[in-house]
């Protein structure tokens, strides 16, 4: 049953960041486009900024995923 879950949770999380991709693409280009004027300035920028971002989104997300669980605590044994 944990099992099932994790996978839901991974298989949500890349579908997360795929459509945020997505809507990154388009936003990158609109705002490239509407600040250059230029079509193929506008795809070049669209296209590599939100590939570039998405990847850092998703790091971005397995971080705070961490951050959110509890670590085990460190035992030292000064006992040789």
């Amino acid at each position: 049953m944990v099992r099932i879950a994790t996978n839901a949770l991974k298989n949500r999380s890349v579908l997360k960041t795929a459509t945020y991709g997505i809507m990154h693409l388009t936003v990158a280009f609109i705002v490239a486009y509407a600040l250059t004027g230029s079509i193929a300035i506008a795809l070049s920028i669209g296209l590599i900024e939100p590939f570039v971002q998405t990847i850092f989104y998703n790091i971005h997300e397995k971080l705070w995923s961490r951050a959110g669980t509890p670590r085990k605590p460190h035992t030292h044994s000064l006992a040789a």
